[in-house]
């Protein structure tokens, strides 16, 4: 069963790159079946019972209350299942991150996504009933999304307060083994921590590589080994991503958001933003608006 969960592919769901799943009764198959390779990230909050679960060559002993992170691409084989188990499971992709995660207030949440080392923390009762309760928040917002009926903000909301929590507790469980990045891990944090601030107004790679005293060439090729993704990509999605929300907002002109998103004038962002979701501004605005009216 959470084989099957962690490896769904996560393109086509209601939030895009972003599944999870309240498992009330795990139901254990044969061994065989539940050694996998996780194809997503993936974050299990353990509500009751317990597992043993090989990571690697690393056996977890998991029970009431631990929180764990199973990067992507890990050797995965759940050992024996005892009691009842029940657990929280989120599955996020690489995509979900760069789209989700360029805030500056949540910026570190992306040492979840690039980190190649499992994460545990064992919660204390005050911790687990915070990340359990925003745990049910984030679950029925994704049911409500599976409907058609919840608006994209709740879902940034509470996706956001998710993520936020999560850095937090991990900060506060595993601060030194958070900080022990390879030094390219360290230049790609570096360069998410300039672009959740600048991204707006800064639309070349040079800047950033300038901002980091190496040449455009070797930030491209670092970024790209870690993330998967160019340095130009991540600009542009951070912009698009904004310029969706900014959309969303009916207060706010076109105009005032190409200048917000320091395009030269309304032309140019309308070009731009065209040539990256294949919709003009007005188009995207008017569509977003439908669906949430119900047309």
């Amino acid at each position: 069963m959470i084989k099957n969960l962690i490896n769904t592919k996560l393109e086509n769901r209601p939030i895009e790159g972003f599944d999870i799943h309240l498992i009330k009764k795990y139901e254990a198959v044969t061994s065989g079946e539940d050694e996998f390779r996780s194809e997503n990230l993936a974050i299990l909050l353990i509500r009751s019972g317990s597992f043993k679960l090989k990571l690697e060559d690393v056996i977890q002993d998991l029970s009431a209350r631990d929180l764990i992170i199973i990067p992507k691409d890990s050797d995965c084989n759940i050992l024996e299942i005892r009691d009842r188990l029940q657990l929280y499971l989120v599955t996020f992709s690489s995509e979900f991150a760069v789209k989700n995660c360029l805030k500056k207030e949540l910026i570190d949440s992306f040492y979840f996504f690039i980190r190649k080392e499992m994460m545990k923390a064992s919660l204390d009762e005050n911790e687990y009933s915070v990340l359990s309760l925003i745990y049910r928040l984030v679950y029925y917002v994704n049911l409500d999304a599976n409907s058609g009926g919840c608006e994209s903000e709740l879902r940034r909301i509470s996706l956001n307060l998710f993520l936020y929590e999560l850095q937090v507790i991990y900060t506060k469980h595993l601060g030194n083994s958070i900080a022990s990045f390879t030094r390219k891990e360290n230049i790609v944090m570096e360069f998410l921590t300039i672009l959740s601030i600048h991204y707006k107004k800064q639309h070349h790679v040079q800047f950033y590589a300038g901002a980091l005293f190496i040449t455009p060439i070797y930030l491209n090729r670092v970024v790209k080994e870690v993330t998967g993704k160019s340095v130009k990509l991540l600009i542009i999605e951070a912009i698009v991503s904004e310029a969706k929300i900014l959309l969303e907002d009916i207060q706010l002109s076109l105009v005032e958001i190409a200048e917000e998103l320091g395009f030269d004038n309304l032309s140019i962002f309308r070009i731009f933003f065209k040539k990256y979701t294949l919709l003009s501004p007005s188009d995207y605005r008017s569509n977003f608006f439908d669906k949430l009216n119900g047309s």
